[in-house]
């Protein structure tokens, strides 16, 4: 970053804007650029409310500063100072001036004049915004630079100095320790990370492992803040998922992809997967099984909330949410029911596709080891371009779980529940209960102990065997629509996530024992029983 400012400095770019939250680290990284360019040009820093004072760190040329709230008078101001003196070499820094350039066409002239004016002196003019909104009168004349959040180096020097500063603390922290913190911090800003790290010293009486578990928590906390990321704690597992054998093999040999060691091989880090499939077959869960299968952060993108009610807030957030995500990385990034990002079909002056592109030119360009894990229930909602390769590594269709599936499914929900499943007639229960998802069969199992319960008695199989008799599954409620989506994994668009499931087969979902099926719309003219 400071080597991309000197440049701007040296080509003579008087006007530079310079992105960020981070007002006092973007003050700090341009005194730095200001003492090794000239230690003895000044670092003149306005805002509202303290107005012009010298930010420079031990400068030789401070000259006295005028005294003015006003920010058309400061820039008057800052055009008289550097005329005076066309030979220094002074940075100007402009604090909260996204909120006057915005509603104030005078404001905006001004700055222009301004800029253009001082590319004849040594002056450089440097305004710190927390979003990248220029207007359009001074994208001509700005340079727009974004200051990324810290970096574990940075994150562990502002940790040493802490502990260093801080005495009475018991550091029982080694250096992996220390380095350990200190990733557990990427995602925050300098300020935020030295507020964790200070609240684990505070509360523990110490600095050691527990920190990282206060750090992490401080971490959720501000990501939920952003209002578009959640971060999910990744506690599932494989055995918390039933079936899925395929997609299962293909994230086993995947387990490593973001080791040192498969850079060394020449592996690239992978892109994503795409889990498109009928509701309640365990899409979300799979992608909360991947982060703690592969032991990476899992963090949440809501669609939803990346949408703005101001002009160009929509891709603020979008621009926000990605950087946090490639702050934290390697990380797992899971994007729910992405066919939401399109749910205004185009009634919202096209935000939703711009919010939508802007998602998938990141997932195609991206360097960063961000895993993608986009869920999709309705497919036909979806722009073709969405699921091609090069933005997903494979395509994983989730359809109905055969009879071995569920009889695994049911055993996950009964361990959940501290219960054994050699108590029960699992094998029964799924036979019976063909053409029920795995969140059908999980709340099969929560009514059947519900109605155990209000009798004070254990369950037993007979209650799991009344409950599944009184549901009406998906498959037979939405018939048509799961025919659909089967239809679309028969035409050989994706990977069937379940093993040895054949994507040809045209047989469609039962409704359950004994009932009739006729589908008029098969190709096949596929008719029969299933018992």
């Amino acid at each position: 970053m400071k080597d991309e400012i000197r440049l701007y400095l040296r080509a003579r770019v008087a006007l530079i804007v310079l992105v960020t939250i981070e007002e006092q680290r973007a003050i700090d990284i341009l005194d730095e650029v200001r003492r090794e360019r000239d230690p003895g040009a000044d670092l003149v820093v306005w805002d509202v409310a303290d107005h012009f004072t010298s930010a420079a760190k031990a400068p030789s040329g401070q000259r006295p500063l005028p005294e003015t709230g006003d920010p058309g008078t400061a820039l008057d101001k800052i055009k008289e100072l550097a005329n005076k003196a066309p030979e220094r070499r002074d940075i100007y820094v402009l604090k909260d001036f996204h909120e006057f350039w915005g509603r104030d066409p005078r404001i905006r002239r001004k700055l222009k004049n301004l800029a253009q004016q001082l590319v004849y002196t040594g002056a450089s003019l440097v305004v710190v915004a927390p979003t990248r909104g220029v207007p359009v009168e001074l994208r001509n004349d700005a340079v727009v630079v974004e200051l990324p959040l810290p970096t574990e180096a940075l994150l562990r020097q502002e940790l040493d100095a802490l502990i260093a500063s801080t005495t009475g603390v018991r550091a029982a922290l080694t250096g992996p320790g220390r380095a350990k913190l200190a990733q557990a911090a990427l995602g925050l800003t300098v300020a935020q990370a030295k507020r964790a790290f200070a609240k684990a010293i505070v509360r523990d009486g110490a600095l050691d492992e527990r920190g990282i578990d206060t750090v992490l928590q401080e971490k959720k906390a501000v990501v939920r803040e952003s209002g578009a990321l959640e971060f999910y704690p990744v506690e599932e597992s494989t055995e918390d998922v039933g079936g899925l054998d395929a997609l299962k093999r293909w994230l086993t040999l995947r387990e490593r992809a973001f080791s040192e060691e498969a850079t060394q091989y020449g592996l690239p880090a992978p892109k994503g997967l795409a889990l498109i499939g009928i509701p309640g077959t365990g899409k979300s869960l799979t992608a909360k099984m991947i982060g703690g299968q592969w032991r990476l952060p899992l963090l949440r993108l809501d669609v939803g909330a990346l949408f703005g009610s101001l002009v160009g807030e929509s891709e603020e957030r979008v621009r926000l949410a990605v950087q946090l995500a490639e702050t934290v990385a390697p990380c797992v990034l899971w994007i729910d029911e992405i066919e939401k990002a399109l749910a205004a079909g185009g009634l919202d002056g096209g935000t939703s596709q711009r919010v939508f592109g802007t998602i998938l030119t990141w997932m195609q360009e991206k360097t960063a080891p961000v895993f993608v894990v986009a869920t999709a229930n309705d497919v036909a909602a979806l722009p073709p371009e969405t699921l091609r390769r090069g933005r997903f590594d494979e395509v994983f269709f989730l359809d109905l779980p055969t009879e071995r599936e569920r009889r695994e499914i049911i055993a996950v929900h009964l361990r959940k529940r501290r219960r054994d499943p050699e108590a029960f007639d699992v094998h029964h229960l799924a036979q019976i209960s063909d053409g029920f998802v795995g969140a059908e069969l999980e709340q099969a199992v929560i009514d059947a102990m519900y109605h155990a319960f209000a009798e004070d008695r254990d369950v037993r199989t007979a209650d799991v065997t009344e409950a599944l008799l009184r549901t009406v599954p998906l498959s037979r409620s939405q018939r048509e629509v799961i025919e659909h989506l089967r239809a679309w994994l028969r035409q050989g668009r994706a990977q069937p996530a379940s093993a040895g499931a054949d994507r040809r087969d045209p047989a469609g979902p039962g409704p359950g024992p004994g009932l009739e099926l006729d589908l008029p719309g098969d190709p096949d003219g596929w008719e029969g029983e299933l018992n």
